[in-house]
């Protein structure tokens, strides 16, 4: 492939024709003509010399070429924003915008940390995303945030992950469950239970999964709920019992609507990790955030929940 006269405006509209592979969709999302969009892509294959996209039926689709300049017209486009972000925070401090990802569970906790963050540095535009595990990995494959917060990293993915946080999971019921009160519940007991369970693939599922398949045991599970607050609810209703994180149960602990139970090897402690691409130049905002994690975050969450 040889490069002639390709300007950052064609890199630009390349990569959002890569992204939806859609003439249309780029046209809207540039605000440009369908004709215009057409013919700067003809202009581009000319200065690459190879055809970049081709047309299947109704659908399109990126050549070998068009695939690497994709792969390329991302990553020189990331880095002259890292770049420009750079040249703004040494001239003006740390400033402007900063995306965070985050699976659900981790609503508790961020909001709180990078509201602390924002009051030493208030110039920083935060954008904090919060979705389920699936998502999360998604839009990670995707380099469209600068940090993800997760507690599960994937080990089919070439990432940087730093751990930051501990994330000490706990059996919940009902605080008038016959075993609230009692100490040492061996963890077979705790199986015979109705359990109050995540769907496939959330990460605490996983993590309580393989405890109890340690230990030769599977869950009693009654029934599958979509998020931490509906088995919460579940729990508080005398559903059943679940585990837990224990960054989710703050306030109903506090108003005694839920009860932690003493049970064999728990609390079972995972972490949370400030997760990226490996190689991602990360912007002079997003360094500070993540230095801000790493040395600070586990200290300011306890300063902020008394009781945990």
């Amino acid at each position: 492939m040889r490069l002639r006269n390709v300007t950052l405006h064609q890199l630009r509209l390349f990569r959002s024709l890569g992204t939806h592979l859609s003439f249309t969709r780029v046209a809207e999302e540039l605000h440009l003509t369908q004709p215009a969009v057409s013919i700067q892509i003809k202009r581009l294959e000319e200065s690459v010399g190879l055809p970049l996209v081709e047309h299947m039926g109704k659908r399109l689709y990126l050549t070998d070429a068009g695939r690497e300049l994709f792969e390329a017209s991302r990553d020189v486009l990331e880095r002259l924003r890292v770049l420009g972000e750079d040249m703004t925070g040494l001239e003006e401090g740390i400033r402007g915008p900063l995306h965070v990802a985050a699976i659900t569970t981790a609503k508790y906790f961020m909001p709180h940390l990078l509201g602390h963050f924002l009051r030493d540095y208030p110039a920083v535009e935060p954008r904090l995303t919060i979705t389920n595990q699936t998502r999360v990995v998604e839009r990670l494959e995707n380099n469209l945030d600068d940090l993800v917060i997760m507690g599960t990293v994937p080990d089919n993915m070439d990432l940087e992950a730093e751990f930051f946080l501990d994330n000490p999971l706990v059996v919940v019921a009902s605080p008038d469950h016959p075993l609230v009160g009692q100490k040492k519940i061996p963890l077979a007991r705790i199986a015979e239970e109705r359990f109050l369970s995540r769907e496939p693939g959330s990460g605490t599922r996983q993590a309580r999964t393989r405890l109890f398949a340690q230990h030769g045991l599977t869950a009693n599970t009654y029934m599958e709920l979509g998020s931490s607050e509906a088995i919460k609810q579940a729990v508080m209703a005398g559903l059943g019992i679940s585990v837990l994180s224990r960054h989710n149960l703050g306030l109903e602990l506090e108003s005694g609507r839920l009860a932690i139970l003493d049970a064999e090897h728990f609390p079972l402690v995972r972490q949370w990790y400030a997760v990226h691409l490996k190689g991602k130049k990360l912007s002079h905002t997003t360094r500070r955030f993540l230095d801000f994690l790493l040395q600070d975050g586990a200290r300011i969450w306890r300063e902020t929940q008394p009781n945990f």
